[in-house]
């Protein structure tokens, strides 16, 4: 689907608050509420937009740890690939999981609430995933940027 300048503001418009009423949308992009209502029901059917979220504050909902833990596997046959992507997939603490080029094979963002919990989900639930070679792990400090907006 090919977007154009409106498409592209009234996304924009959506990535900060999609909370927003098709009213003020309409005042915001210049057209009229049904207008705006039709694009986004229409950005919905394509699969621009692909769903509708609310953000949470990791520290209220005790997930205060964010880890990001690099793993290299110790076969690439396609079946381990698929059970350890499988695997993973179905561990709640794990956030987002990419399958990576370079010296590691995935990288996961974990949350967690501490140390302790961290500790626990390596040692009860991530080692226990088979073809699993070696780990790394990085604990963030601050967040400097994070963002759900893509830039149209």
């Amino acid at each position: 689907m090919q977007l154009d300048p409106i498409d592209k503001a009234l996304l924009r418009e959506l990535q900060r608050d999609t909370r927003q009423t098709t009213k003020a949308l309409s005042v915001k992009i210049g057209l009229s509420p049904t207008a705006v209502y039709e694009r986004i029901r229409k950005l919905e059917q394509s699969g621009v937009i692909a769903r509708h979220v609310a953000l949470l504050d990791p520290v209220k909902v005790e997930r205060g740890l964010k880890v990001f833990c690099q793993i290299r596997l110790d076969q690439h046959i396609r079946e381990q690939v698929q059970a350890f992507e499988r695997e993973v997939a179905g561990l709640e603490e794990v956030v987002s999981c990419y399958h990576i080029g370079g010296a590691y094979d995935y990288i996961l963002e974990i949350c967690v609430a501490d140390m302790d919990a961290y500790r626990e989900f390596m040692v009860g639930k991530l080692t226990a995933i088979k073809h699993i070679g070696s780990t790394q792990s990085s604990f963030v400090i601050s967040q400097v940027k994070q963002t759900t907006e893509l830039p149209l």
